[in-house]
């Protein structure tokens, strides 16, 4: 059985919901379809929760409004038989009485939580009732009866298979699954979702979860490219990744992948498939355990960086004192995305700023604290990077005319990512460019 996940800008439109239908339908192999929200909606879907938070019920219920009449349009270009689009108008009126019945209690994060959840309940539903339309077997498969989070919102593989083991099971003549993306159910039972991309994540749980043969996620362009083709010219698709390199990709900032989706595929080996719904036929990047290619293969910049100094002659050389500085970021839950030390200092990166003021604190009681904000993380990804010969030579060469804040190189065998300030990403991301894959190549 394979999986395949179609993310927003895939069923964002009527004739894109028709070309997910081809697809799916194309192959004989038994298939778990995962469906994001339509383009648009969650972001919708937010700005409603934002505007309940702050009790602005008039600008929620504009909102909603906006966002109905979006659904109201939608469906009739999607179907052309007279029950299934009365079946889909029943869809959209049972969800957005929901909302507005919203606009009448008191709001509160679980309330938040359950609006999220209605742009994949939306989409899954009307996907289905195309199916219908056109006498396609399916079978829908519920998200919230099987994927599961902890108290820690961490996904319960075990639980997840178990459960969703026994629902196929019920359904042996089944080859046709269709079910939603990001949403999920907390360990107090209420919905809940994967955080933001958590499509991806959904659909690489799953295909743990059942060992499937293959999982593809399908976007709106042809693979990981080598670099981020919104800043930078003469990108191109990578035809394949080990999964260590694809989760530095990932992690690092390249936004067609999840950062968290790459482990479940691992944990199974698992191959996963980064594909172009616009482009079936191109070959996209296939991401495996094993790839033969050694050197720069990818570059992806990380947004939004703050970099922590803490300089102290007395303390550094001291046993115990980087135990004392990574225990004041863990006690706040603040992960850190690289670390560099001298004689005297010690500098880390954070991205997660909502305990700065707590972390900034406990940690003058150990040194000098020095902190520089919107910083950027270059990431240079590849297989054996840091024991290719030349490549750090080629990497530093590119940036010979830029400000270098922090350099990690050693920590992997598949990365060394540069800190700049923000203001010098694009120049960077265009140096390296015309710098390592001249190189490379």
């Amino acid at each position: 059985m394979k999986i395949m996940k179609f993310g927003g800008t895939s069923v964002g439109r009527p004739e894109r919901m028709h070309q997910v239908k081809d697809l799916i339908t194309r192959g004989d192999e038994p298939t778990i379809v995962v469906l994001s929200a339509l383009s648009g909606t969650t972001n919708a879907l937010v700005g409603i929760g934002e505007a309940l938070a702050a009790g602005d019920k008039a600008l929620a219920k504009g909102r909603i409004d906006t966002l109905h009449a979006h659904y109201l349009a939608f469906y009739p270009a999607l179907l052309k038989k007279e029950f299934t689009k009365a079946k889909a108008e029943e869809i959209i009126r049972e969800h957005f009485e929901f909302l507005n019945i919203l606009l009448k209690i008191s709001f509160n994060e679980a309330i938040n939580r359950d609006i999220l959840a209605q742009g994949e309940l939306l989409s899954t539903k009307l996907f289905y009732t195309l199916l219908e339309e056109l006498e396609i077997p399916a079978v829908f498969l519920p998200a919230l009866d099987f994927m599961s989070i902890d108290e820690n919102s961490e996904p319960e593989l075990g639980k997840i298979s178990e459960k969703l083991t026994a629902i196929l099971a019920k359904n042996p003549d089944g080859r046709l699954f269709i079910t939603q993306g990001y949403i999920c159910k907390n360990h107090k039972n209420e919905v809940d979702n994967l955080k933001r991309g958590g499509s991806d994540y959904t659909a690489s749980l799953i295909a743990a979860a059942i060992k499937a043969s293959v999982c593809e996620i399908w976007t709106d362009i042809d693979g990981m490219h080598n670099n981020d083709p919104r800043i930078v010219d003469r990108t191109r698709p990578i035809a394949e990744l080990s999964f260590d390199e694809a989760a530095e990709l990932a992690y690092f900032g390249a936004k067609i992948l999840h950062p968290a989706s790459i482990w479940p595929a691992q944990l199974y080996n698992v191959p996963v498939r980064l594909l172009n719904t616009m482009e079936p036929s191109a070959h996209g990047t296939l991401i495996k355990e094993k790839v033969e290619t050694t050197g720069v293969k990818a570059i992806a910049a990380k947004d939004g960086i703050t970099a922590v100094k803490i300089k102290s002659s007395r303390m550094l050389l001291a046993y115990g004192f980087l135990r004392r500085i990574f225990e004041v970021f863990e006690k706040y839950k603040t992960p850190i995305d690289m670390i560099t030390t001298s004689e005297v200092a010690v500098s880390v990166t954070i991205d997660d700023l909502s305990h700065l003021d707590q972390i900034m604190a406990e940690l003058q009681t150990l040194g000098t604290v020095e902190v520089d904000q919107n910083q950027a993380i270059i990431c240079i990804v590849g297989n054996m990077v840091s024991e290719t010969k030349g490549a750090i030579k080629s990497v530093m060469d590119s940036l010979v005319d830029i400000p270098v804040r922090m350099v990690s190189y050693g920590g992997s065998r598949h990365n060394v990512s540069i800190l700049v300030d923000a203001k010098y990403k694009v120049q960077a991301l265009k140096s390296l460019n015309d710098g390592v894959f001249t190189w490379n190549n």
